[in-house]
């Protein structure tokens, strides 16, 4: 089967005329938006490895052994990138971290780690330009009555996903949904993640588009049958998948796409929470706290915790100068 708006005549990422006119006949039910990367120009080796590095030196700081911290990190994030059906993403992660750092001192970590987000992580994307033109995009399909939902990786609370809003000027009342790790079950690639949030709409694969900027993580969407548009601004290609096979282009390029999108005729209503928790969720089973991965083992082969991976290696690989 064909992919909608691949590129036969031109090597610009461009569609030719032809496509161009069938594009525009589409309509869609809802807009999916990845973040980092396609609304915000935000480069995640560096955004990672500061973040990482400010993590690290508000727990050191206090007093907490740097060393200890990464690998309990490190071991909830490999398992909120595992199967777990049902279980939201937080619950996972709060399950290991606590259980390499200690169940006692739950109510402690919360509140330290809530500190950290609403104070120091603020700060890493201090002074970041900008893409002015995601903000008209958003705004051109809400005059078009597309309902837009914020698909980006759900690993992080919503207090770090309002920061990252905030440095793109895109505002959190804009999106009808945001993936966050209290109201995910699942992250990118797997399928249950875009499964997940079509069911909030309450739509058919093909009745979305997504948009995002890595073709690992967000072109993933493309095996349920869902569109995609490629955004190349930031473009990371983990899997050397070939672009010329799916609509792509600028942030520029799909301003214009956006504007040659008719009027949307049955918009979606999302019926998920917008953020928080998964109403009813379970809580995670004692076999994940159990099998989850310690620092360094290779238990699944995911490019979407790439930058978190390598991030979390360098801290293990460089806690004794940080709690010297």
């Amino acid at each position: 089967m064909q992919v909608q708006g691949e590129s036969a005549g031109r090597r610009d990422g461009r569609a030719t005329k032809e496509q161009r006119n069938e594009m525009d006949q589409k309509t869609y039910r809802a807009v999916f938006f990845d973040l980092d990367g396609t609304l915000l120009p935000l480069d995640m080796d560096r955004f990672m490895g500061g973040y990482y590095l400010a993590l690290k030196g508000f727990v050191a700081e206090r007093g907490h052994d740097p060393k200890a911290f990464a690998d309990a990190l490190n071991a909830g994030i490999y398992a909120m990138a595992g199967d777990h059906p049902g279980v939201t993403n937080c619950d996972c992660f709060w399950s290991v971290f606590l259980e390499r750092m200690g169940s006692e001192d739950a109510a402690a970590w919360h509140e330290l780690l809530d500190e950290f987000y609403e104070t120091d992580f603020g700060e890493i994307g201090s002074g970041m330009p900008p893409e002015p033109l995601s903000a008209e995009v958003v705004e051109t399909l809400h005059a078009k009555g597309y309902p837009v939902a914020l698909t980006t990786m759900p690993m992080f609370p919503i207090r770090a996903t309002q920061w990252r809003l905030n440095w793109g000027d895109l505002d959190p009342a804009w999106f009808e949904r945001i993936t966050v790790y209290d109201n995910s079950t699942a992250i990118k690639p797997h399928p249950a993640y875009f499964e997940e949030n079509l069911r909030a709409f309450g739509c058919r694969p093909e009745e979305v588009l997504m948009v995002g900027n890595n073709t690992k993580e967000d072109l993933a969407c493309m095996k349920l049958g869902m569109p995609a548009y490629l955004v190349t601004d930031c473009l990371l290609n983990p899997n050397d998948f070939d672009v010329e096979t799916v609509q792509h282009g600028t942030i520029e390029d799909f301003l214009a796409f956006v504007r040659t999108l008719p009027e949307c005729e049955n918009p979606a209503s999302c019926t998920a929470p917008a953020v928080g928790v998964v109403p009813g969720a379970p809580q995670v089973s004692a076999s994940v706290a159990e099998t989850a991965p310690k620092l360094g083992e290779n238990a699944f082969d995911e490019e979407g915790v790439r930058a978190m991976e390598q991030a979390a290696a360098g801290v293990s690989g460089n806690v004794t100068e940080a709690g010297a």
